[in-house]
């Protein structure tokens, strides 16, 4: 959550995440009051619009009904798939973004969501949907699992993410994704909270006089850090904890909104590019197999069309990036705008300067992202089950008072504070038991 005049002066892009569904319906960040500090929601009038090649465009609306009256056919089957899930998004919310190994607290909203989402996206689509709109707007959103599409269970994440829309919305943040990170970070020292800054721990020996230690990293930075600390067994399952695909990013600086053939698409906040079902599966399978595909999905943000505080005036900015095999150093610059060019004509025209960050990139300038991986590891079925390890509190590593909160936790990537809200509790649930032994 950072923000950086990366091309020009006055044009405020995000260095990395731009569009914060899961921020705004977090169960934990719900609680805080950020608006006191300076956050501001905006709302892009569609969450979400997913242009096809005959000039129209799917639209995730708010309304579930809205939505589904734009899939035809698939009218229906949309309202069936994602109506009952929408309408129990709370208790959902709060399931789906905890550890998977423990008793839930909702057991038949979280049975009806595992029966929809235990499945590829490629098995629900086929199952559920007939036409080429609902599919297509399926596969974009389960695409953001960088999983191939035929793989258990990429359909959850498009589940949640259109649920999430649905219900909260796709919104970013006023100014930029730093707003965000500010007001958390105001808020902590209103609560007595210091924060230091440009200080590198490279050993635990440095912090040792600390009662606890939470550490925002994914498992091969632990036990960088840990050395010599972490027991073999606990050691030895931490390094077959696997990393996932890369993406190449660019930010672009423009004289004017995109062009876009479909008008849908100029009231959306994010772009999802990629055509049909088919060809999206074909570029996620294409990415797994450790290869750069000519026709990458692409997603994109366009945030100065609803905020104009982003750029100077009748200026604008584009967030876009793509999936690349990890440790990617390929330049898919050409790749991409190619996609761009394809549902927006004459894109090419209207950029002012852009800027890209490769996967080695992405790692220099934060070691979490390890190979350009933005999601803390491959989120696959086994490693959202044993994240990092297979145990109920995952939080705890092998070493007395050290917790891991990064997103190779429970419930994984995201925007959503839950990984360290959850490693916080268990430390709290720790400290207790040992102040009444």
């Amino acid at each position: 959550m950072r923000s950086a005049e990366l091309t020009l002066p006055g044009f405020v892009h995000d260095v990395c995440s731009a569009i914060h569904p899961l921020a705004i319906g977090s169960p934990f960040f719900r609680t805080l009051p950020l608006a006191q500090y300076g956050l501001e929601w905006v709302q892009p009038e569609f969450p979400l619009a997913h242009p096809l090649d005959d000039g129209t465009a799917v639209v995730l609306k708010r309304s579930v009904k809205e939505t589904s009256r734009g899939l035809g056919a698939d009218e229906a089957a949309y309202q069936a798939l994602m109506g009952p899930l929408t309408a129990h998004w709370t208790s959902l919310a709060d399931e789906l973004l905890r550890p998977m190994l423990r008793l839930p607290r909702h057991p038949l909203q979280l049975a009806r969501f595992a029966a929809r989402a235990l499945h590829s996206a490629n098995g629900i689509a086929q199952s559920w949907f007939r036409g080429e709109r609902a599919k297509a707007l399926f596969a974009g959103l389960a695409a953001h699992s960088f999983l191939p599409l035929d793989r258990i269970p990429s359909s959850a994440f498009a589940i949640v993410l259109g649920m999430f829309g649905h219900a909260v919305g796709w919104p970013m943040a006023r100014g930029g994704a730093q707003r965000l990170s500010q007001a958390l970070a105001s808020h902590l020292q209103a609560l007595g909270g210091e924060i230091r800054t440009n200080t590198v721990v490279d050993d635990l020996a440095e912090v040792q006089n600390a009662r606890l230690i939470f550490l925002d990293v994914p498992p091969r930075q632990l036990l960088r850090i840990a050395r010599n600390r972490i027991p073999q067994s606990y050691r030895r399952k931490l390094e077959h904890y696997r990393c996932g695909p890369g993406v190449f990013k660019i930010d672009y600086a423009l004289n004017s909104p995109i062009p876009w053939l479909a008008q849908e698409c100029r009231s959306a906040g994010t772009i999802h590019l990629g055509g049909a079902m088919r060809e999206i599966a074909e570029a996620e399978l294409t990415v797994s197999r450790g290869s750069h595909p000519e026709s990458p999905f692409v997603l994109l943000a366009q945030p100065t069309l609803f905020d104009p505080s982003r750029a100077p005036q009748d200026k604008h900015i584009a967030w876009v990036y793509t999936h690349v095999p990890n440790g990617s150093s390929f330049d898919m610059t050409e790749r991409v705008e190619r996609q761009i060019e394809r549902f927006a004509p004459g894109f090419r025209q209207h950029v002012l300067t852009h800027h890209i960050m490769n996967c080695c990139d992405l790692e220099s300038r934060n070691a979490n992202l390890i190979g350009g991986d933005i999601n803390g590891g491959a989120a696959d079925l086994f490693q959202l089950l044993a994240r990092p390890v297979l145990r109920p509190t995952p939080y705890r590593t092998a070493i007395p008072g050290v917790f891991l909160c990064s997103a190779s936790t429970p419930p994984g990537g995201g925007v959503h504070g839950m990984c360290g809200f959850h490693a916080a509790s268990a430390a709290l649930k720790k400290l207790s038991a040992l102040n009444q032994g």
